[in-house]
């Protein structure tokens, strides 16, 4: 799992190698301090040689002041890796979710990507800078402490030989459990990020229906899930620490009866039983530091799977490789069978050939669109009318490959939409989604997300043909207005016209609105159609929507029923011949069916 993630570590691996050698001279200056200390005690207090005293006494000051030096200097070694680390992956794992098609993203959901970006990064970076702090710090400690406690006396590291392998055999037992319980921790996590995420999102509707109340206890469940959960995780620790407490503290009395009795016969000095207990004590402290890091090495193996899995899964919706023979050309023509770099959308001819769809990966289930085969010609106002759930969206989303085909062929100006670049393709066409989306910022700002060099006269003029102009400039800021997180101070309709307007600014060669004038006033529709008409001549321009007098004058209207086409034609053709349009239109107003 390190290979895994040592590539994030980035232009910080020199530090890595760094650290333990500070570490290790850290660990000697340290490990020095009781065999000069029992020095002290054996030579030169008997023998009441106050020089010996203060060389031994200065050279201690001097090794503790080198420790704390290296010890300072590998705490900032530590901090700098790790943050480092954090922000190198927390950068790819916002570039994979970005690479992520629709399907993608289904598969998990939005709060588990936001405790992945955040929490479950979080737990490996403190991870890495305890490890970078103690990992090495640790054994050594151990390992050296039990040396120097042999040299003084093998027969009484016996018992430390004999505590050893009970605290090795206890903190293996627990830590093996104890990665379950983390993965529980994360999940719970997951949990209330996404009921935090869809109240915050929703807070208007819960207050319209009064269900503040309700949404407490809903938090409330979640939260004590969560609680309960880490208060089971964290009892693993609370257990560990009191049977290491017992037999360290156990082997320490023993060590302090059995050396009482040697130094009494003249087999140890006082000062050699003063060393060794200094060495039991930082042999406790290194079993307690590894306990620790054994702990978090546990939970953040929970998280680091978890980001695994976000960072392992493959985009199932990429830019095509096409493989070129040595010195071949790539056909420019737009039909090519392999479009060159340079092939782009050029007039926004769009057909469907026996395409097939379904939601799931695998590709079992059932179909969502059916045998779908439809030709639009460039130029032309095409409208998609049906019931909810009939495949609308689904359909206008397959041809800028924000899903893909489960079998047929998209092709836009004669080439299949997997040919395309995705960047050639999205850029060549505005998508009006369904649920309309605006950024913080300013109204510029986010129209500017249709092209970034877009002019003041270029954003007036999408604005207009989006009826949006007169709106904008009835605020005091105009262009400038904020708009606040997710436009809030702006209406349902404002909002869809700003979208709309955002869309434009592109000058796509198709134009796709999903049900986005649902919230405009028939009028202010009938000037934006008449607008399309008058200065989008050029452009394919796509619409779903639920009232026919938005659609009745379209080029050509396509009826779905259950992921079906059961009729094409026009609003006159459709009423006369169509069951399906003819129930949609009695539905409505009265006056739709006498217009036409």
């Amino acid at each position: 799992m390190i290979k895994k993630f040592w590539s994030y570590i980035g232009n910080y691996k020199s530090l890595i190698i760094l650290s333990p050698l500070c570490v290790m001279l850290d660990v000697v200056c340290e490990l020095s301090m009781p065999f000069l200390m029992g020095k002290i005690v054996d030579n030169g207090i008997p023998a009441l040689n106050l020089q010996y005293i203060i060389q031994v006494g200065i050279l201690m000051i001097g090794l503790a002041l080198v420790a704390m030096l290296l010890g300072s200097l590998n705490h900032k070694l530590a901090a700098e890796v790790s943050q480092g680390f954090a922000a190198n992956l927390r950068q790819a794992l916002f570039d994979r979710v970005q690479s992520f098609s629709f399907s993608n993203i289904d598969t998990f959901s939005t709060a588990s990507l936001v405790t992945r970006l955040t929490n479950d990064v979080t737990q490996l970076q403190n991870t890495l800078l305890m490890s970078m702090r103690f990992l090495t710090r640790a054994p050594l400690m151990l390992i050296c402490a039990l040396v120097f406690a042999i040299a003084i006396n093998a027969k009484l590291a016996i018992i430390l030989f004999m505590a050893i392998p009970v605290l090795v055999a206890g903190i293996s037992v627990i830590v093996g459990q104890a990665e379950r319980f983390f993965k529980a921790v994360q999940a719970k996590i997951d949990a209330v990020n996404g009921t935090v995420e869809e109240n915050l999102i929703g807070i208007r509707v819960v207050k319209a229906f009064v269900r503040e109340p309700h949404e407490k206890t809903k938090f409330k469940k979640s939260s004590d899930e969560l609680s309960d959960t880490a208060i089971r995780a964290g009892s693993l620790v609370v257990t560990i620490m009191p049977i290491m407490l017992l037999v360290l503290n156990g082997a320490t009395i023993a060590v302090i009866w059995f050396g009482g009795r040697m130094v009494g016969n003249h087999q140890l000095g006082t000062g050699e039983l003063v060393g060794f207990i200094s060495y039991v004590m930082l042999i406790l402290q290194s079993v307690l530091m590894v306990s620790t890091i054994l702990m978090m090495l546990a939970r953040a193996r929970a998280s680091a799977e978890r980001i695994i899995e976000v960072l392992g899964t493959t985009p199932d919706i990429a830019d095509k490789q096409f493989v070129l023979a040595p010195h071949a050309v790539a056909d420019p023509r737009v039909n090519a069978e392999a479009p060159s770099e340079e092939a782009a959308i050029q007039h926004g001819a769009i057909e469907f050939r026996h395409v097939d769809f379904k939601y799931t990966a695998t590709g079992k289930g059932e179909n969502v669109l059916s045998d779908i085969n439809l030709t639009i010609q460039p130029g032309e106002f095409v409208a998609l009318v049906g019931g909810t759930g009939s495949g609308k969206s689904t359909m206008v989303s397959l041809i800028p490959r924000l899903y893909d085909v489960s079998d047929g062929q998209i092709l836009v100006d004669g080439v299949d939409v997997r040919d395309y670049k995705l960047a050639t393709l999205r850029s060549s066409i505005g998508m009006v989604l369904q649920k309309n989306v605006l950024f913080s910022g300013t109204i510029r700002e986010n129209l500017l997300w249709g092209n970034a060099a877009a002019t003041q006269k270029e954003i007036e003029e999408a604005a207009q043909n989006a009826q949006a102009h007169d709106f904008i400039m009835s605020f005091p800021d105009g262009y400038d207005t904020d708009l606040g997180q997710g436009g809030v101070n702006v209406s349902g309709g404002q909002k869809q016209r700003l979208c709309i307007a955002r869309a434009l600014l592109k000058k796509p060669h198709i134009l796709i609105m999903d049900d986005s004038t649902s919230a405009v006033d028939s009028a202010t529709e009938a000037k934006m159609r008449a607008s399309f008409r008058e200065n989008l001549k050029d452009t394919t321009i796509l619409t779903i929507a639920q009232r026919v007098s938005s659609v009745q004058e379209a080029d050509k209207i396509i009826v779905l029923d259950d992921g079906r086409i059961v009729g094409i034609g026009t609003h006159a053709e459709l009423l006369a011949n169509n069951p399906a349009y003819q129930a949609i239109c009695a539905s409505q107003m009265e006056g739709v069916v006498a217009n036409g």
